[in-house]
């Protein structure tokens, strides 16, 4: 799992039955801190994310496929499953 920041809305016109009405979003992974890194990815959402939004997302295939299409088995690699509130560092 990756904590990220949403940082655009990938706008698709054409897509995969699978995928219809599944948003895309543009991710930038940060530290717990909230700082950014390097790595950016497109992920699922299905939490219904927005653009500023800190973020959980799971990397890894039937997870992704089923948090974001209510099934398994769409070819997906990441999906974002959660919506961060805040990270409590002790």
């Amino acid at each position: 799992m990756l904590i990220a920041r949403v940082i655009g809305n990938v706008v698709a016109t054409q897509k995969n039955q699978r995928y219809e009405g599944a948003s895309v979003m543009l991710c930038r992974q940060v530290t717990p801190e909230g700082k950014d890194m390097e790595y950016t990815c497109l992920a699922l959402d299905s939490v219904n994310s927005g653009v500023g939004d800190t973020v959980i997302i799971v990397q890894e295939g039937w997870g992704a496929s089923t948090a974001s299409t209510g099934r398994p088995g769409a070819a997906i690699d990441s999906a974002i499953v959660g919506v961060v509130d805040y990270i409590d560092l002790l």
